[in-house]
């Protein structure tokens, strides 16, 4: 299923890119692995866009973040907290700390994206 990343090459310098914007890259990279894994399900668009939807809601990111949590390296780590400890607005009907921990989540595959892609597949193996 993570074919499409191990083939990638590490590209730009995300040294030079803030950790939200690492986020709202990592948001699009996460939603389209989803629209991956769910295109071969023979289901109305109607139904593949609400279980992708389901999928990325921050609730599901944060709790992606717990399953590999523990695979993270020091540097990963603090990635996540400097992105957590930016995020000051979340949506009204979500949990702060859940919100925040899923913009930490967004920006650690942002990151990996473009720095490391093998990392990012490796990871991703994991959350199937």
């Amino acid at each position: 299923m993570n074919n499409w990343t191990q083939n990638l090459l590490p590209q730009g310098s995300p040294e030079e890119i803030g950790v939200l914007q690492l986020a709202w890259l990592g948001d699009s990279v996460w939603e389209l692995h989803q629209r991956l894994k769910y295109v071969h399900f023979p289901l109305k668009s109607k139904d593949l866009h609400l279980s992708v939807v389901n999928e990325v809601k921050a609730n599901a990111q944060s709790r992606s973040l717990d399953q590999i949590e523990h695979l993270l390296n020091k540097f990963e780590i603090d990635l996540i907290r400097k992105a957590r400890n930016k995020t000051k607005r979340y949506p009204k009907s979500s949990n702060p700390a859940i919100y925040s921990r899923a913009t930490g989540f967004e920006t650690l595959i942002g990151w990996l994206f473009l720095k490391d892609p093998q990392r990012l597949s490796k990871l991703l193996d994991h959350l199937e």
